[in-house]
């Protein structure tokens, strides 16, 4: 029975070794617990980070679409044979002959 009350005790001093070692650098405990909090604090920003810079890339690309759908509308409708559809309702004519230049001199 001696032997179970004193590995029973073994026990606890061991116990209080491991207290009195943490408390003895309690400081160093400490400094590791903020650099684990700065790090999941890190980790949390930089997936913050990635999605938003995912998020910009997708409108960019809804962008770019845009711009090359309206370049593309805009270069249709500029075409000479567009025009004179479009202008034919208000009564303009292309005139068949060469264009006459006016040069004026200073």
């Amino acid at each position: 029975m001696a032997s179970k009350k004193n590995s029973f005790g073994n026990y606890f001093a061991i116990g209080s070794m491991t207290a009195s070692l943490v408390l003895k650098n309690f400081p160093f405990v400490l400094f590791l617990s903020f650099l684990t909090v700065v790090y999941i604090a890190n980790a949390h920003f930089a997936e913050k980070q990635i999605r938003q810079i995912q998020t910009l890339q997708h409108e960019v690309k809804n962008l770019r679409r845009q711009y090359n759908s309206l370049k593309s509308e805009n270069m249709y409708k500029s075409r000479l044979a567009k025009i004179e559809e479009d202008v034919e309702g208000l009564g303009l004519t292309k005139k068949a002959g060469r264009v006459k230049r006016i040069i004026v001199d200073k």
